[in-house]
């Protein structure tokens, strides 16, 4: 996944459940752009330790460089906004294509070049919402609900599901 134009005060809680929730649905890992956030790399990576991955983060300053470098290594791009074909119609294609895929979500102002470098623009619905709900409603589509059963490697901790109250069980 690529966030793009991550502001670090304004945006921090929105980008770090942007990254959980890529990480929990069966992301391998996330790019992010705008401005770098030592905090925030930190923080998702110190949920990796625990949690189990593999995931990683990195920073590019230059978005446009990433998305060539990922088109360059035969990948494909779809970008998630409310503008975009519907996501029922557009699922079968991407999951056809056994293409690396990069998904791209907005922050401050999306730029037309996004529109126009992306192999794929998808809506989640035509209205507006939060990007962490249409990454997440996106990737349980791509992953077929799958996602929601996955074991992380090298999770220390583990939550066991369970009727009434919490259990945590270190591992």
């Amino acid at each position: 996944m690529l966030r793009l134009f991550h502001r670090c005060v304004r945006d921090h809680r929105v980008t770090t459940h942007l990254f959980l929730t890529a990480r929990a649905f069966g992301a391998n890992g996330v790019i992010y752009s705008g401005l770098r956030d030592s905090q925030l790399e930190d923080r998702i990576l110190r949920t990796v330790d625990v949690w189990g991955g593999p995931f990683h983060v990195e920073f590019h300053e230059n978005w446009k460089q990433a998305v060539a470098n990922w088109k360059k290594k035969g990948g494909e791009v779809i970008h998630l906004t409310m503008y975009g074909l519907p996501l029922e119609s557009a699922i079968k294609g991407i999951k056809d294509s056994s293409r690396d895929k990069l998904v791209i979500v907005g922050g401050a102002k999306v730029p037309l070049e996004v529109y126009e470098l992306s192999d794929w623009n998808v809506s989640i619905s035509n209205q507006p919402h939060s990007e962490v709900s249409a990454l997440s409603i996106f990737l349980h589509e791509l992953f077929e609900g799958k996602e929601l059963s996955k074991a992380f490697k090298d999770a220390k901790i583990r939550i066991m599901p369970q009727r009434k109250g919490k259990k945590v069980v270190e591992l």
